[in-house]
């Protein structure tokens, strides 16, 4: 019996082609087989294949999760459990949290109420939470500045296009989307065209006719 394939996935980078084959052998037994293919200036292609079977995977995926902490800590003095903790309290204190309270967008909203936000702080609320590296409003920011500030183009960007963005997963780009779409079903209900909105700068984001 020939080897199907029952799942696949694959994705490439600078010429190098990845596939991810989940299969079934001969002896109805499952493996993933791990294809490298690289193209050849001459328009042909180099294969490398590895393949893993199903009993094994809990200790392949150990393996390469243990493999990962080391690389993490080499080089690396050794850390306290103090040592952890003012690591994370370093990063709180450069986080949301650490702003005025009135500089905050969810403690904005609840004193100012939402039509005084600024777009990037109510794209931000969606968002919910940046990175150890960047606030939710940082991140806004920059998927504003993809679009230009443009609302209408924010709408029709999806999952890929969202996710794209370095702390952006899948979790939080469906909030956007939902967000994006429940508003554009409100636009033949209140007779409105979709707004756009103009970069102040100050590096915020304002209705262009103050709508």
């Amino acid at each position: 019996m020939k080897n199907d394939i029952i799942a696949s996935e694959s994705f490439s980078s600078a010429g190098k082609y990845y596939f991810l084959d989940f299969k079934i052998a001969r002896n109805n037994s499952n493996y993933i087989r791990i294809t490298r293919s690289d193209s050849k200036p001459d328009g042909t292609y180099e294969r490398s294949s590895l393949s893993v079977w199903e009993e094994d995977l809990p200790i392949f995926i150990a393996c390469l999760s243990s493999l990962f902490i080391t690389v993490e800590y080499v080089g690396k003095p050794e850390e306290t459990v103090q040592d952890m903790y003012r690591n994370k309290q370093e990063i709180r204190d450069k986080g949301i949290k650490s702003w005025a309270p009135e500089m905050r967008p969810r403690e904005k909203m609840l004193e100012q109420g939402p039509t005084l936000m600024k777009s990037v702080e109510l794209l931000a609320m969606l968002i919910g939470s940046g990175t150890p590296n960047e606030t939710a409003v940082s991140l806004a920011g920059r998927i504003l500045d993809s679009v230009d500030g443009d609302l209408l183009a924010l709408s029709k960007m999806d999952i890929k296009g969202l996710c794209r963005f370095s702390g952006m997963g899948i979790a939080k780009a469906s909030s956007v989307m939902a967000a994006m779409e429940l508003a554009k079903r409100m636009y033949p209900i209140l007779n409105v065209k979709p707004v756009k909105t103009m970069r102040i700068a100050s590096g915020a984001y304002l209705p262009a006719h103050g709508n």
